[in-house]
């Protein structure tokens, strides 16, 4: 053996591949903030969710070399959570997975009157108050969350997604 070190990604997945971990950032994907940190004060109370990535601190490794890491962030008051949902955001601000579990297109739109996530494909509507539960259409299933606390007056991952991130084939 020549003491060659190969890294682990030539075997197993790449880093930017990994899904979110404990401890890292949470940061805007896209936009005038693209790749800054979330802090509570950057969102406003009840917002159209923005889009955003894990990013692991110690070595600056964004998770973006897979669509299912994508998460959707917003702010809800506490007062009106539960007390299960209410204890996986950070300061209010929640994540939930931004992967239909339908067909997999994205959950970009946004219903503000009624506060609902939406998939401009089939119409699936998801509640953000209420752990992203079906209101309407063809989903199968909510949202996976991405569990959430403060650090440094940033938001950190605080464990891996709860629920199963994607879409279920229907053959």
């Amino acid at each position: 053996m020549t003491g060659i070190v190969i890294p682990s990604s030539v075997f197993g997945q790449p880093p930017n591949r990994a899904r979110p971990k404990k401890g890292d950032w949470l940061v805007f994907d896209g936009g005038d903030r693209n790749g800054e940190r979330i802090t509570p004060a950057l969102l406003t109370l009840n917002q159209r969710p923005i889009a955003a990535l894990a990013k692991e601190p110690a070595t600056n490794t964004l998770r973006d070399g897979s669509r299912l890491n994508r998460v959707m962030v917003t702010k809800l008051d506490l007062a009106k959570l539960d007390s299960e949902v209410a204890g996986l955001t950070a300061d209010g601000v929640i994540a939930y997975s931004a992967v239909c579990t339908h067909t997999g297109c994205d959950v970009t739109n946004w219903d503000p009157d009624n506060l609902l996530m939406a998939c401009p494909c089939h119409e699936s509507k998801f509640d953000v108050y209420s752990n992203a539960k079906v209101v309407g259409g063809p989903a199968p299933r909510p949202l996976a969350i991405l569990p959430l606390s403060l650090g440094e007056d940033a938001i950190i991952v605080a464990d891996s997604f709860q629920g199963r991130v994607g879409f279920t084939q229907q053959f």
